[in-house]
């Protein structure tokens, strides 16, 4: 067995990377040894990869024990860089992580002071190149051929062959070198696969004292909308859906969210949907950090004075905020919106819509009666009804037996050969003795009693 990694005071003793665990219990004996797990600490540096994302929503990961950061943008909410990076280096100690950061203005430069310069290190925009020189030439994340042949020549550090023309180190070492050296100077771009995609709309608040009651978490809110509201409005757009996460102190998240009917930027009203669920985020000894995005997005519409016309799309905006604060109360799944479909199949006759914007592509039917509630499969009932064709005289539902007074009907429709095929159907308009009335039909011409098979009647829908 060897030794695939350490901590500080091991390092201190003398003990090394790959050294046998013989060796360096012979420099320690008291020596702890824990057997290797790769995919443990794959998700451990997943997990704090994960944590990180309260410093800046673009964090990738760096295996086997590292992680790379963009900060860009964020350092300012700390105070500067070096708030910055004394702040997340103090919170990982604390966690118990020993930790080597650095910040520069490209990802090989950072790197390399990270694992090979002093640790805290923060590298001046444009000093990319001096910062590199004393440097060895591992920092680069060179191969280990390279790295060999770079140590028989005598290349200890970087400013040793950093002189020497692009094609001379490409004839003798190959064009990785040349591509990590440019990586590093910021020549040619390096890109990295975040553990989360960042959202385009999101505004971060963090907060100087933990934010432990609700109040602290309402002012919070508040002060995000107004910063998200005012950069949508100055765009044209309005949030469709939205997600406020708060980062507490014991590094665990809270997350509440909403979703609108329509685009909006209007903070009063975002409030009140987010306010409705504030009561579930339990903030335990604290929150340090709130994050609030925007998912979803879409352009405002011109609003008209209108409520709604006759198209079916909704353009008043009391109306479109009085539905989600209604979903929010009951959930998002209740409330629902049909339009009008090309079909003539009943059920297939009309669709559901996400959009309070979307026009239908046809009109409602209205030359002919149709039930309030129309039961989205039709169910089997037994009709008493004389021949040839009449309408049923009573039926049974649910076991309650219903005598027709009055009666309408037929109206025959096909089914789409095209999407499917068989028996059409003869609809009957029916009023029971109660005054109740219903949508019943006959699956397919009349049958004799005397047929083995008899004719099929359904319920199909309720009139009001």
């Amino acid at each position: 067995m060897v030794v695939k990694a350490l901590n500080e005071a091991a390092a201190a003793m003398g003990i090394e990377a790959n050294m046998a665990v013989a060796d360096a219990r012979a420099i320690f004996p008291a020596l702890v040894v824990l057997d290797d797990n790769p995919d443990a600490a794959r998700e451990a540096l997943q997990a704090l990869a994960e944590w990180c994302i309260r410093y800046t929503p673009t964090v990738a990961l760096d295996p086997p024990d590292g992680l790379i950061l963009d900060v860009t943008g964020c350092a300012y909410l700390w105070g500067g860089e070096r708030a910055y990076l004394n702040d997340l280096m103090t919170k990982l100690h604390q966690g118990g992580y020993q930790v080597r950061a650095a910040m520069a203005e490209t990802i090989g430069v950072a790197w390399a002071h990270a694992h090979y310069g002093r640790p805290g290190t923060i590298i001046p925009a444009g000093a990319q190149y001096n910062a590199l020189l004393q440097l060895p030439p591992a920092s680069l994340r060179l191969s280990p051929e390279i790295l060999e042949k770079m140590q028989k020549l005598g290349f200890y550090q970087i400013r040793n062959f950093a002189g020497i023309p692009p094609r001379v180190l490409r004839r003798r070492f190959g064009q990785e070198l040349i591509d990590q050296l440019s990586k590093a100077l910021g020549y040619l771009q390096e890109f990295i696969e975040p553990v989360r995609q960042a959202v385009p709309y999101q505004e971060r608040l963090p907060c100087l004292e933990p934010i432990v009651t609700a109040t602290g978490i309402e002012i919070a809110l508040q002060k995000l909308l107004e910063m998200l509201c005012e950069r949508l409005a100055k765009e044209g757009k309005g949030l469709r859906s939205g997600m406020l996460t708060c980062f507490r102190v014991d590094g665990k998240t809270q997350q509440i969210d909403i979703v609108t009917n329509r685009a909006s930027h209007h903070v009063r009203h975002l409030f009140r949907l987010f306010e409705l669920k504030i009561k579930t985020i339990a903030p335990g000894f604290g929150i340090e950090l709130f994050i609030l995005e925007a998912p979803e997005v879409e352009e405002i519409n011109t609003i008209q004075e209108t409520m709604w016309d006759t198209t079916g799309g909704f353009e008043n905006t009391a109306i479109a905020e009085l539905l989600d604060t209604v979903s929010g109360r009951v959930g998002t799944g209740v409330i629902q919106r049909y339009l009008p479909d090309e079909h003539h199949w009943p059920e297939r006759s009309v669709k559901m819509v996400a959009s309070l914007q979307e026009k239908p592509k046809i009109g409602w039917r209205t030359d002919r009666q149709r039930p309030v509630f129309l039961l989205p499969k039709p169910e089997m009932i037994f009709v008493t009804a004389p021949v040839p064709d009449y309408p049923p005289t009573a039926f049974r539902y649910k076991d309650k037996v219903h005598y027709i007074d009055k009666s309408e009907g037929p109206e025959r429709i096909e089914q789409e050969w095209w999407l499917q095929r068989g028996l059409y159907r003869d609809y009957y308009t029916v009023e029971d003795q109660e005054g109740r009335r219903y949508w019943l039909f006959r699956l397919g011409p009349f049958v004799e009693e005397k047929e083995e098979k008899q004719a099929e009647w359904f319920i199909h829908g309720f009139f009001a």
